[in-house]
């Protein structure tokens, strides 16, 4: 007997799809979701495998952005192989972001021990020297058993590292035994506080501290004169370095720089670090090393910031706002950006400088790299590429080469065997060498009062000597044996015309020169360094205080109270006032004075003195009321 089964049809579309799908094994839908997720995870972490495969792992060429009548490009890194190939990201690190982490927590760094140096700059801080000279790589037993004297020509190169980073960072690490490889030496400034060193003075370093780079690179000129000196910034160091070659100009003892993942823009790249979830773990882990910074230095922190809100930072942002901005006198977080970004300073830079950045880096976003600065600038070569990440850019099956380490060492090895350090000579042997202050919106220097008006932030300058500790003192750290000597920074009698307190020798240097009132390119030559300095100054304002002093003299206004308003100088000295009422009634005070407008009154007056006596002039004084 047949038994007749009844289908019945479901009674909805949606029970039909029900049913269909429950027909489908359920190990296809794991396999469905783990597709899924792993497209997420492609997208999230910038994966770029495939798209190397279908390249044929032949990776991508390198960028370079420069000035087309640039001597720079044409005499060095037209020369420069790595300048000119490509790059291949390692197969397995397709990732800026498995890239810097990579780079973080591994690194495969080269072993190798540093002798240290303890340095200390004229406001009481404590700098970490860290040397690896090129006969400790080399294994020369006869170079290792000599001492390295001060007529020594061989290259040095200052390295400042990145943000929390010391000696002892793999990527460092990487740069440092690769130049001394080559033959040269290196030293590696840390910043204040870092590399197991004790903060020892109210000033700590930011991203656009400056000074201690003037102390240490006029130190290592000190001790050794015949060295061609070199400089490398790395990330924030980077930044660091450009703002200072920026900051000077001509007159410094580097003849060559390169700039590697410098964040250029602080206020964009703080944006951008808070803009995505990815860049937001960055920003987390960047305040966590910050906070960790903080906690080893409490005592000193506790007492000069807002400690509680140092604690409970979770971004860089917050970190700054509770800290670096507190520290260094600034009125914002923004404002601390915007004042310490070198990319304001890119078109002042006036030695070869190679910049490197990777487009996909995950902390220094692309968009605030000075495209067209850079082009302008003769003096600059910038070199981007695709992949890279943040200071990473590995390559190789095993992942033991950072590509950017090449193009560096190629730069300034062929930099140093062309013309450029033959040919370049400095603005300061042939005329006044006035003290180097920092810039205007320099750190803990600087104060900006309601109404405008910009104060600095003194600091008395110690007495100087250099002492020689003996080198028995190991430090085992990381796995590499570090040497201490202790050292105190200080002006030399080389550039002793370069400290106001020191106006003995310019005054003797000025006394022997002649020069004619009319001659404006003597004149140039006398203001050359203040205008420099004012110009930093005027950089970020709206109205040029130069224009205000160009109408001023087109409407023949010479009276002296009413100048002093216009430039907001307060000073009641007598041979001050002489000279300023000399220059003025020549027509010359709308090149000179404007720059005298931020400096102290003790440095006026010393810097009156020079020039009445390169003026030839014998006035009485004049008491002159504000």
């Amino acid at each position: 007997m047949e038994v007749e089964r009844a289908y019945t049809a479901p009674s909805s579309p949606y029970g039909l799809l029900l049913q269909s799908l429950s027909l489908i094994p359920i190990s296809h839908y794991f396999l469905a979701i783990s597709l899924v997720v792993l497209t997420f995870l492609y997208n999230f972490v910038e994966f770029h495998f495939f798209k190397d495969l279908l390249n044929g792992f032949r990776g991508d060429s390198v960028s370079l952005t420069y000035n087309p009548g640039s001597d720079v490009y044409e005499g060095v890194a037209s020369k420069c192989p790595s300048l000119h190939g490509r790059y291949l990201a390692t197969p397995w690190l397709s990732s800026p972001h498995l890239q810097t982490a990579f780079l973080n927590f591994f690194g495969n760094p080269p072993i190798f021990s540093y002798k240290r140096q303890l340095f200390h700059a004229q406001d009481g801080g404590t700098i970490a020297l860290d040397w690896l000279m090129a006969s400790d790589v080399l294994g020369d037993a006869s170079s290792m058993s000599r001492n390295v004297t001060k007529d020594c020509t061989t290259p040095i190169v200052v390295v400042i590292p990145g943000l929390t980073s010391d000696s002892a960072s793999p990527y460092v690490k990487h740069l440092v035994f690769k130049i001394a490889k080559h033959g040269w030496n290196v030293v590696l400034s840390n910043h204040r506080g870092l590399g197991g060193i004790s903060i020892t003075s109210d000033c700590f370093y930011n991203a656009g501290w400056t000074m201690d780079v003037r102390e240490v690179v006029e130190y290592v000129h000190q001790k050794y004169p015949k060295a061609p000196l070199y400089a490398v910034g790395t990330s924030i160091g980077a930044n660091v370095l450009v703002k200072y070659l920026g900051e000077v100009g001509d007159d410094t003892h580097f003849v060559g720089a390169a700039a590697i993942c410098s964040p250029w823009d602080l206020l964009i790249c703080d944006r951008f670090i808070s803009r995505r979830l990815v860049q937001r773990l960055y920003d987390k882990a960047l305040a966590i090393g910050l906070k960790g910074y903080a906690q080893l230095h409490k005592t000193i922190l506790s007492r000069l910031a807002d400690w509680e809100g140092i604690s409970k930072s979770r971004s860089v942002r917050d970190f700054d706002d509770h800290a670096t901005r507190v520290i260094g006198k600034f009125e914002t977080v923004d404002t601390y950006y915007r004042h310490c970004s070198s990319a304001s300073f890119v078109g002042n830079v006036s030695i070869p400088l190679l910049c490197i950045s990777a487009l996909d880096d995950p902390v220094c976003t692309r968009e605030a790299i000075p495209w067209d600065e850079c082009r302008a600038n003769k003096n600059i070569v910038l070199a981007t590429t695709r992949h890279g990440g943040h200071l990473a850019f590995f390559e190789g099956i095993t992942a033991s080469h950072l590509w950017w380490v090449n193009p560096v060492q190629e730069f300034l090895s062929v930099l140093h065997g062309s013309s450029f350090i033959h040919s370049r000579k400095k603005k300061t042997q042939n005329s006044i060498s006035l003290t180097r202050e920092p810039s205007i919106d320099q750190g803990p220097f600087v104060s900006f009062t309601e109404d405008g008006m910009v104060s600095a932030m003194g600091i008395e300058e110690t007495s100087s000597v250099i002492e020689n500790i003996r080198h028995d003192q190991n430090i085992a750290e990381s796995g590499v044996e570090i040497t201490q000597e202790k050292v105190i920074g200080v002006p030399t009698e080389q550039n002793s015309e370069a400290h106001v307190g020191s106006v003995d020798s310019s005054y003797q240097s000025a006394k022997d020169a002649t020069i004619s009132i009319n001659d404006s390119k003597n004149q140039n030559g006398i203001t050359s360094h203040l205008r420099r300095s004012m110009d930093l100054v005027l950089r970020h304002n709206r109205i040029s205080l130069w224009r205000r002093a160009e109408k001023r003299r087109a409407e023949k206004i010479v009276d002296l109270k009413a100048f002093y308003k216009i430039s907001h100088l307060h000073v009641t000295t007598g041979v001050g006032g002489s000279v300023m009422l000399y220059i003025i009634e020549r027509n010359l005070w709308f090149t000179l004075i404007p720059s005298l407008a931020f400096c102290t009154r003790d440095a006026l007056c010393k810097i009156s003195s020079v020039l009445t006596m390169r003026l030839g002039l014998s006035l009485p004084p004049s008491q002159v009321e504000e």
